[in-house]
């Protein structure tokens, strides 16, 4: 098999594996199964993955690739900084939503999140993306000028946080939860006012 064939088939198992977590979750997800789904014999994926968890790793590599390209789209664009950065939560907001098993692989799974190497460069990359965008709220004005990695990390942390209320169904009016972006947008709010929203 030509190294190009041998790639073809690899991101043919990635892409399968990634529809079949978006199908049937984690578990439909083996080293079998993402096989059948390509056309291969059942040993073919193990020329091209250790066991099911590097899979899994090559999905979540992928999938932040892709965060990290949007970002940067995102900032590129010509709109105001604090709309970028809406835009940006928006992104991830939909990702969870729409590929909620994805979601909770690169954000939720203690195993993947311990790897280190190309998926926590791959994971970094996402967030300095990320963390550009804030950043450009602080040069402008938009968020105060604290440690940009700092509120960077919370920013962050408080979207997934929000997003795991919402796929768990704890997202309540009574709690003083509307959304997850509507949420953001106040924690944005009451940062760029300095605590209030008077």
């Amino acid at each position: 098999m030509s190294t190009r064939q041998q790639t073809g088939t690899r991101e043919k198992l990635v892409s399968a594996a990634a529809a079949l977590l978006d199908s049937g979750g984690e578990g439909a997800v083996t080293l079998r199964a993402v096989g059948k789904a390509v056309g291969v014999s059942h040993n073919a994926p193990y020329k091209h993955f250790e066991d099911r968890g590097a899979l899994l790793a090559a999905v979540a590599i992928e999938d932040f690739g892709m965060l990290a390209e949007e970002s940067a789209g995102i900032r590129l664009s010509p709109l105001e900084p604090t709309v970028k950065l809406r835009r940006a939560l928006g992104t991830l907001i939909d990702y969870g939503r729409e590929h909620p098993s994805r979601y909770r692989l690169l954000f939720s799974d203690p195993g993947i999140a311990a790897r280190g190497g190309e998926l926590e460069e791959a994971a970094l990359r996402a967030f300095a993306g990320f963390a550009a965008i804030v950043g450009e709220c602080q040069s402008s004005g938009h968020l105060p000028e604290t440690p940009n990695v700092a509120l960077t990390g919370l920013l962050y942390a408080s979207a997934h946080g929000l997003i795991d209320i919402e796929a768990g169904g704890r997202m309540r009016r009574e709690k003083g939860l509307v959304g997850v972006a509507e949420g953001m947008d106040l924690l944005i709010d009451l940062l760029s006012r300095g605590g209030t929203t008077d």
